[in-house]
This record gives structure tokens, sequence and C-alpha cells, in this order.
């Protein structure tokens, strides 16, 4: 059985590292995990080329809105993130699309003390992802932070969908209000925005949480920037691992081995 991941760029992804070594621990020794660099407007050919080996793929950017015409049913939480990250395959040959973003990033977080009261940092499908966890976890006040301000507005949609309460402030002025949970989904180049953000208000971070969802040059600007403020990190390889867990039991049926998964992961990514 073949699975794997899909994505531009993907060369510097820890998923197949994740993937193997759960199939180590599960003992599926038949099971082997890749990665192939594909753009968006590439996704449907190379998903209908797959043959009957395939049985699981993981998509990231910028495969996560394209993957809605490649799948045959969509699960109410991807519809809801407008977010496919897991195409499974069907016996009918076709292929199931799932969010485990959301419950990687529920994991990742849960055990912050936040009052009700919470930021998301950027406005892409990973935000609207993390606005969903938010619900879930109870938060029902959320400050939106991000220069594209009609994305922001979808996101602010979805909350209020979710009788969540939410304002969106620009990127530059996010640390105007300091929060208990912060979720960042920024690429390398907001997060040097949010960083200088946080610099410049002078604001104290101690009692926040950060989840930075970005774990490549760890850490990032943003990370760095509110640890030197106070802040607690999560780094975005929690959120990783434990949406990759979910990914395996979607694939193989079996739970993800979270202890083996995040042993992996630290090693991979610290060599």
């Amino acid at each position: 059985m073949r699975a794997g991941v899909l994505g531009s760029p993907v060369s510097h992804s820890l998923s197949p590292a994740l993937h193997t070594a759960a199939y180590a621990a599960l003992g599926l020794s038949e099971w082997t995990y890749g990665r192939r660099e594909v753009v968006a407007d590439e996704l449907a050919g190379v998903v209908a080329g797959l043959d009957e080996t395939w049985r699981g793929l993981s998509l990231t950017m910028p495969l996560k809105e394209a993957a809605f015409e490649v799948a045959a049913t969509v699960t109410a939480v991807a519809r809801d993130a407008g977010a496919i990250n897991t195409l499974v395959r069907r016996s009918d040959g076709q292929w199931d699309g799932h969010n485990t973003d959301v419950v990687g990033i529920v994991r990742a977080v849960e055990h912050v003390e936040h009052d009700g009261r919470a930021t998301i940092l950027g406005s892409g499908a990973t935000s609207r992802s993390a606005a969903l966890a938010l619900s879930e976890l109870g938060v029902h006040d959320v400050v939106v932070a991000a220069r594209n301000a009609s994305a922001a507005a979808d996101v602010l949609a979805l909350l209020a969908r979710h009788n969540v309460r939410a304002v969106h402030v620009p990127l530059e002025r996010w640390a105007d209000d300091t929060r208990p949970l912060v979720i960042s989904t920024l690429p390398q180049a907001g997060s040097a925005a949010a960083a200088s953000a946080v610099d410049a208000s002078g604001a104290a971070f101690a009692g926040s949480t950060l989840l930075d969802v970005v774990y490549a040059d760890w850490p990032t600007p943003l990370a760095r920037a509110a640890r030197d403020h106070g802040a607690e990190i999560v780094s975005g390889l929690d959120m990783l691992v434990y949406q990759a867990a979910a990914q395996v039991e979607l694939m193989t049926g079996r739970p993800g081995p979270v202890g083996a998964m995040f042993a992996a992961v630290l090693e991979a990514d610290s060599s």
C-alpha cells in the first residue's frame, strides 16, 4: 500500500518521517510513504494517474482548496473550513476529502487556559481550520489579524456561523491586544511583519501562549519575538504530529502512534 504528501514546495516536509515511523510502529511493513512536488492545476491529473495501490494523500500548500475538485465526498469539517488536507481512497476508487488540521490544532493547544479569548494571525486556508479549532475549544471572542481584509472577512463569517464574536485588525496592530491564546498561520514573510509588531508594541506576553503552525526554519521570527516578550511557545511540530496521526488512522484504519511519531519528527527535525 502506498501513501504520500503532495504540494509545492514539499521538499522540506516531515510527513514522510512521521508516516513511515507510524507504519513501523504499527507493523504495517507493506505500507510506504513518499513526497511529490505538485501545483494546484496539476492535482486532478496526478490523482487520476494513481493506481489502486495508493490509499491516501496528505495535501499541503497550495492544494488544500484545489482538492475540492478531486474529492467525491467531503466531510463537514473540511467543507466548513474550505480546506482539504487529506484524501483517502474509497473501495470504488474515488477519494474522500478530510481535514485533520482542525484536530491537530485542537490537540496542540487544548491544555491552554484561554478564558474564551484568542487571536488568529493570517487569513488563508489554515486560518479557517484555526477558527474551527477555537470554536471547538470554547473560545467565544476572536481577533483576526491579517493584511487581506477580504480573506479575513471569510474567517469572520465562519466564526460568526459558530457563534463566535470576531473582529478584524491590520496585522501590524495585532499585538496591541494581548490575548491568552494566539494561533499564527502566517508564512515566513508574514511572520517577520508580526514579529515587528510585537517589538513595536512593547507589550508583555506573559500568560499568553502562541502556536505557530510553521515548523520549518524554527524558530520563526514571530516565535522568537513572542518568546522574548514572555509568551509560551508551542511549535508547529505539535500540530503536525497530531494531524498526521489522524491521517494515519483515516488511511490505515489503525490509530496513529503519537509517541513514535513525535520521536521520529524530533529526530528528523534536528538532523
